[in-house]
């Protein structure tokens, strides 16, 4: 797969990953709703500043493995395919199942604080195991052996472009009644064509990983 390729599917599994309702999500919802829509933004910048921070391990740590020990390669990709399947199979069970967006008992008196959300938000998404899982195994599958060097440039500011502009859209639609019901109601079916696509690009991964192994 040409190296432009590889950087236009790795940032569209991270949007599809970050669109899967999880700690994040949650987190920027709440805040958009319970304290304020400013505060709603801050975080989505938080989650933003935590996925450069991912993605710039993901990139730096795996190359080196992989320039080191070619069989790895092969390994990490099957490895990254099964995941995804294993994700796309847990997101379509959990679609039907309605989406509880928690708000604190004091989040409605809590004044808004925007340094406070940003640093929630960033902790939230460094904190979060499965985050750095999702990032390891998507570079890992998608990532070519050798990438050329603007790779290096380019994916870190795309990664938080990814990040920030989707919990930024997170933060406007949870902060406004109207979108916020739309998306709640559509939840389901929007679960189901995500767990699709990321079945998908699991099991491709995995049919290369077999073929670059023979």
């Amino acid at each position: 797969m040409p190296a432009s390729n590889a950087v236009l599917a790795i940032l569209f599994s991270l949007l599809l990953g970050a669109m899967i309702p999880g700690p994040s999500f949650v987190v920027v919802a709440r805040n958009s709703i319970g304290v304020s829509r400013a505060d709603g933004l801050a975080t989505a910048l938080g989650m933003g500043v935590g996925g450069i921070f991912f993605g710039g391990i993901a990139l730096a740590g795996l190359y080196t493995l992989l320039v080191a020990v070619e069989w790895l390669y092969v390994a990490l990709k099957a490895a990254g395919g099964l995941y995804l399947v294993y994700i796309a199979w847990n997101i379509w069970r959990g679609a039907a199942r309605p989406m509880e967006v928690p708000i604190s008992s004091d989040a409605s008196s809590r004044k808004p604080s925007a340094g406070r959300s940003f640093w929630l938000g960033l902790s939230t998404q460094l904190s979060n195991p499965k985050t750095a899982i999702w990032y390891g195994s998507i570079f890992a599958a998608l990532l070519p052996q050798h990438p050329p060097l603007w790779c290096y440039f380019v994916l870190p500011p795309m990664v938080f472009a990814i990040e920030t502009g989707w919990y930024t859209i997170v933060a406007l639609g949870f902060s406004s009644k109207r979108p916020r019901e739309l998306y709640l109601r559509a939840k389901k079916w929007i679960d189901r064509v995500a767990a699709g696509v990321i079945a998908a690009l699991g099991l491709r991964l995995l049919l290369t990983a077999s073929k670059a192994g023979l």
